[in-house]
C-alpha cells in the first residue's frame, strides 16, 4: 500500500493563485494534517460491497448546533439556491440552448458549492443576499464542468445524476455550447448580482478568484492531466494534482468567494481557503471510495468507471482502508481551521465537512 506521511499529500500541490494586482492572497504554507488529530472511526469495508454505509463512521455529535439543525440549514439553503438558479436562467430564445442549460443546472444535486459560499459569507458576518450571486455562479461553473466532463472527448459518460447526460439528451454540439454559455453566465451573474449590494472591490476579487479556479491554473489544468494520465503509472503526487485542481479548486473558490464578499480579512480568507482545500480533496477521496463500494443506481452515475479505465484512484494507490484514514485526516484538518472563528457561526461549515465525509452518493 502506498505511504503517506504526517503532512498528508497536500504538500505536493503547486501554488495556483497568481500574484494579481487585485490581490488574491497567494497560497501560504503547505497544508498540514496530523493523524494524531483524527478522532473518527474508519469503517473497514470490502471494496466490492454495495452495502448502505458511509465512507466514514463518526461518533454522535453533541454540539448545540447538531446534525438535525444542519439538515434544516442545508434544506433551507438548497431551496433558496434552487429558486435563485431558476430565476437566473429563464427559458428564452434560443429555446433549445436554454433547455440544455437548464437541464443540467436545475438537475438537482447536493448543492455543496453554493451552500459553502453562503456559509463562508455568513461566517464573516455577511448575509445570504450578499452571497447569492457568487453561490449561483459557482454552481453554474460546476454544471458546465459536468456537461463538458461527460462528453465523449473527455470522460465519456452517458449517465449523470440518474438520467441521460446532457450530450445524450441534446446532442454533443448543443451540450458543448450549453456548457460555454453557463460559464459566461456565471461571470455575468456575479457582476450584475453584486452591483449595489457588495463593494466593487470585493466583487472584483471574487470574479478573479472564480476565473482562476476554472482556468489554466485550476479546473482545466486538472482535466488535462487527468486525461493524459489514463492508463499510465500515476503516483500519489500526480493524483493529488489532478484532484486539487479538477475537483478541489472550485470548492475552494466557492468558500473563498463567499468569505471575500462577506468582508473577511486576508487572514480569515486564507483560513477558509485552507479549510476548503481540505474538503475539496476530501470530496474526491470519498468519491473514489464510493466508486468501488456502491452501484450505479445508488450513485446516480456509472460506478466502477475509473477502475474499468485503469485510472489512478485513492483506493487503488492507498487501499480502501488507507483512503478512509486519509479522508478522516482531512476532516480533522478542515475542522481545525475553523477553531479561530466563532463556534456558532462556524458550525455549518464544520458539519458540511462531515456531510461530505459520510455522504453515500
Amino acid at each position: 500500500m502506498a505511504k503517506f506521511g504526517p503532512r498528508g499529500l497536500l504538500h505536493h500541490a503547486a501554488p495556483m493563485a497568481p500574484n494579481l494586482k487585485l490581490h488574491i492572497p497567494p497560497r501560504t504554507a503547505p497544508l498540514k494534517t496530523k493523524h494524531s488529530a483524527v478522532s473518527f472511526r474508519c469503517a473497514a469495508a470490502d471494496p466490492t460491497s454495495t452495502a448502505s454505509s458511509s465512507v466514514l463512521q463518526l461518533q454522535p455529535d453533541k454540539e448545540c448546533f447538531g446534525f438535525d439543525d444542519f439538515k434544516q440549514y442545508m434544506a433551507s439553503k438548497v431551496a433558496a439556491v434552487n429558486e435563485a438558479l431558476d430565476r437566473a436562467l429563464p427559458l428564452r430564445h434560443q429555446e433549445r440552448l436554454h433547455e440544455s442549460m437548464r437541464y443540467s443546472l436545475l438537475a438537482g444535486g447536493k448543492r455543496v458549492r453554493p451552500v459553502l459560499a453562503i456559509a463562508a459569507c455568513e461566517l464573516m458576518g455577511g448575509d445570504e443576499a450578499a452571497a447569492a450571486p457568487v453561490a449561483c455562479a459557482v454552481e453554474m461553473v460546476h454544471a458546465m464542468s459536468l456537461v463538458h466532463d461527460d462528453l465523449p472527448c473527455m470522460d465519456d459518460d452517458d449517465l449523470r445524476r440518474g438520467r441521460p447526460a446532457n450530450h445524450v439528451a441534446f446532442g454533443i454540439s448543443t451540450a458543448l455550447l450549453a456548457g460555454d454559455a453557463l460559464l459566461a453566465l456565471a461571470f455575468e451573474h456575479v457582476a450584475r448580482g453584486c452591483a449595489g449590494g457588495v463593494p466593487a472591490e470585493r466583487a472584483l476579487r471574487a470574479v478573479a478568484e472564480l476565473g482562476n479556479a476554472v482556468g489554466a491554473e485550476g479546473l482545466a489544468a486538472g482535466q488535462v492531466v487527468d486525461l493524459a494520465s489514463e492508463g499510465a503509472a500515476v503516483g500519489l503526487a500526480t493524483l493529488e494534482y489532478i484532484h486539487v485542481h479538477k475537483t478541489g479548486r472550485l470548492l475552494e473558490a466557492a468558500a473563498v468567494c463567499g468569505a471575500i464578499v462577506g468582508g473577511g480579512t486576508d487572514e480569515e480568507v486564507e483560513s477558509i481557503r485552507r479549510y476548503a482545500r481540505c474538503i475539496g480533496l476530501l470530496f474526491q477521496v470519498v468519491d473514489d471510495v464510493l466508486d468501488v463500494t456502491r452501484t450505479s443506481e445508488q450513485l446516480g452515475k456509472t460506478a466502477g468507471k475509473d477502475l474499468a479505465a485503469d485510472k489512478a484512484t485513492y483506493p487503488k494507490l492507498m487501499g480502501i482502508d488507507g483512503a478512509r484514514a486519509y479522508a478522516a485526516e482531512l476532516v480533522a484538518s478542515a475542522e481545525a481551521e475553523l477553531d479561530r472563528f466563532d463556534a456558532g457561526r462556524a458550525a455549518p461549515l464544520r458539519h458540511l465537512a462531515r456531510f461530505i465525509a459520510y455522504r453515500q452518493n
